[in-house]
């Protein structure tokens, strides 16, 4: 029954979604002309609201547990585990104020994905070329000076590709190591997410309705005396055990 109702309410999922990604496409371009980067943000987070939102119409629950002890006004490396397609939204939306960019594969910047596209390449993303490792450093270097210089933060998925089950991967250091070595003062905070690999369980279509998705903000870990591979470590246990 439940994957019955999936088929009839995803076509309204994906209108929902697509109609906000292609009106938001000219206002981020016009925001960005007109208001540089702020006003661009703004419209890119407005974007994201409306995209969170857009779960409502499986009778999909996203629950986000903030944490409001995470001072602003310095770096942070968010790390997350990667559950599915729909991870990202309620990242960029609900945790706004600390400016956060992705590190991207190239290919997403270059699709022409209406509004997905256009705010990777203008957004301040790291958008990288996994077949080509010195554009990669490169790009990740530029996120890094960006956060030292201007206080953003970063959101890194370490496990590289989404679960399908639920089950953490091994988390990488790569680009994390990067961005901790131009910014060894930034704060790292562990984000568990659960439940969002159950809503394509059937694939794209149908989308599974009727599903309790949690993104939780643990505390920042004490990364005193470690290294990066530690740290990376450290913040791997800590989410597997919300988790799993």
């Amino acid at each position: 029954m439940r994957k019955l109702i999936g088929f009839i309410l995803t076509p309204v999922f994906y209108l929902c979604f697509g109609l906000s990604l292609l009106i938001f496409h000219p206002i981020q371009w016009v925001c960005l002309k007109l208001g540089g980067y702020s006003a661009h943000k703004k419209s890119v987070d407005i974007l994201n609201g409306f995209l969170v939102a857009c779960n409502y119409t499986l009778f999909n629950r996203t629950q986000f547990i903030d944490n409001k002890s995470i001072p602003t006004g310095r770096p942070v490396i968010f790390v997350a585990n990667h559950q599915g397609s729909f991870d990202i939204p309620p990242l960029i939306y609900f945790l706004r104020r600390f400016h956060g960019k992705f590190i991207s594969k190239i290919e997403l910047a270059t699709a022409g994905i209406p509004s997905i596209s256009f705010n990777l390449i203008h957004g301040g993303a790291a958008n990288i070329d996994r077949k080509d490792p010195k554009q990669s450093i490169a790009e990740i270097l530029k996120l890094a000076n960006n956060m030292k210089t201007k206080n953003w933060s970063a959101f890194i998925f370490p496990e590289g590709t989404r679960t399908k089950t639920g089950k953490m991967k091994p988390f990488s250091v790569g680009g994390i190591a990067t961005l901790l070595k131009k910014n060894p003062d930034a704060l790292v905070v562990p984000i568990a997410i659960q439940g969002s690999y159950k809503m394509v369980a059937y694939g794209a279509f149908p989308l599974r309705p009727f599903t309790s998705m949690r993104w939780e903000v643990l505390d920042p870990i004490d990364t005193t005396g470690l290294n990066a591979e530690e740290i990376v470590k450290k913040a791997e246990t800590i989410i597997k055990a919300k988790v799993e």
